[in-house]
């Protein structure tokens, strides 16, 4: 039997989640705005994969047409962005601006303020800069049917593979440094290594919950690993930003010796505990059920899960990124599963009364079967949990489910065991039926808009 701690059980609540993208529209459409500009100005060589792509699609009539009608569709729906800017226009027009993400890395931005002081006003990032252009068209019954393509997500993969290449080099860092600049009239685009973006990041870490009392100090510099006396602080790379580390002792694990006591994979928001779930079930529908089978990737293990529990829960944009193991034991399965990249569930597009603004938020239950993510099987020490399994679920431009462990490995409850590049993500704890668990959310219920709980700490206890 599962139990919520204190908490009764609901699906998860709709909300913009993680801050993966502004909460206010406006700051999106300048970014488009911006990209238009540097498009213009730049006049950059197209990149081969997006040529790839190209040709793809008008060499397929039945792609070409899907492609076409989801930008239309998009554009009469919301045929103006917040600052009276026109939607992206059409498919031609998304990859030159495509083109153009290609040489850049994510932001930090402010946003104008309604009421100063101060002047700007905290706004995040656009952390899925692709997922900006294709938020409605994605909505659409076409785009459903074009991102549901194996051809279609192959492009995608080799365009967000060569866009890592850029992304893994020292070009990249440039948005750690960069001076202030105007993005659009109401945004501003910071270092991420100034003062405002690192007072945001500290504020995040210290705000998660967990076990105790918070050991989360005050500074970046003493949060996570690096060298304010280095440039950009030693990072080498946007990715080496991205997957900094916590200094030893900033996120402790809870209960190192009590083997009943499951502990935080990720740095993360609950999003929903699910028990007695299907082996098979059909999760492009509405409610999004989950479906063991088709988040294990068919592999034979997935048979022992069925009955059993999930808990999902959500990364912040601002946050970490790597994955840590809930148990002591020992790795019996690793590996990552290709699947799509700008997919989300039918009925949170325009199909539904509700269109994810944000998409694929609203999507993430359905991205367990079907975007790309690693599956980890680990058995654990304690037999009242035996065998469970981590799955670690690249959202958008996630182009890179890093799995750092391998069969057979033996590991200790808060080792690493992978990372996500590039972007965040979701993840999920699968554990058998007749596992009997106590989870505790500090004082929260699950939705999609949850704080943070500490990586590494006290998650569930199993009886």
């Amino acid at each position: 039997m599962t139990q919520l701690a204190s908490h009764s059980h609901s699906r998860f609540n709709q909300g913009s989640g993680g801050g993966w993208h502004p909460n206010d529209p406006a700051i999106v459409a300048g970014y488009i705005g911006w990209l238009r500009q540097e498009a213009k100005a730049r006049n950059l060589a197209e990149a081969p994969p997006i040529t790839a792509l190209r040709t793809l699609v008008q060499t397929t009539p039945s792609l070409l047409s899907l492609a076409n009608a989801m930008f239309a569709e998009a554009l009469e729906k919301a045929p103006e962005t917040p600052l009276g800017q026109p939607s992206v226009v059409d498919f031609d027009e998304f990859l030159v601006l495509l083109n153009v993400i290609m040489q850049t890395a994510p932001e930090a931005y402010q946003n104008k303020s309604d009421h100063p002081p101060p002047e700007y006003e905290a706004a995040g990032l656009i952390g899925f800069p692709i997922n900006a252009l294709l938020n409605w068209p994605m909505a659409t019954d076409a785009g459903y049917d074009f991102f549901s393509n194996m051809l279609v997500n192959s492009s995608f993969r080799a365009i967000l593979v060569y866009w890592s290449q850029f992304l893994v080099s020292p070009a990249s860092t440039y948005v750690l440094t960069e001076a202030p600049r105007q993005i659009s009239p109401i945004t501003v685009a910071l270092p991420w290594l100034g003062p405002d973006a690192q007072s945001e990041m500290v504020k995040v870490a210290q705000s998660a919950l967990g076990d105790g009392p918070n050991p989360t100090p005050a500074s970046f510099s003493d949060i996570f690993t690096c060298d304010p006396n280095q440039p950009s602080y030693g990072f080498k790379s946007w990715d080496g930003f991205f997957t900094r580390t916590f200094r030893p002792g900033v996120r402790p694990v809870s209960a190192p010796g009590d083997g009943n006591v499951i502990v935080n994979a990720c740095e993360s928001g609950p999003l929903q505990v699910v028990p007695d779930v299907a082996a098979t079930d059909e999760f492009w529908l509405k409610g999004q059920p989950y479906s063991l089978t088709d988040m294990m990737a068919n592999d034979p293990l997935a048979a022992q899960f069925t009955g059993g529990t999930v808990y999902q829960a959500f990364l912040s944009a601002l946050s970490y990124h790597r994955w840590h193991s809930p148990v002591d034991g020992t790795v019996v399965k690793a590996f990552v599963v290709p699947g799509s990249y700008y997919l989300e569930n039918y009925y949170q597009g325009f199909a539904g009364s509700n269109p994810d603004s944000s998409a694929p938020n609203q999507s993430q239950p359905f991205l367990s079967s079907v975007a790309t993510r690693a599956v980890m099987f680990l058995q654990s020490d304690n037999p009242k949990i035996g065998l469970m399994c981590v799955v670690a679920i690249g959202m958008a431009e996630v182009s890179s489910c890093e799995v750092t462990v391998l069969p057979g490995q033996r590991i200790k409850k808060g080792d690493q065991i992978g990372m996500f590049h590039f972007g965040g993500s979701t993840h999920c704890l699968v554990f058998r039926p007749g596992v009997n668990l106590t989870f505790d959310f500090y004082g929260q219920t699950p939705n999609i808009n949850a704080t943070n709980m500490r990586v590494n700490t006290k998650l569930a206890t199993v009886s």
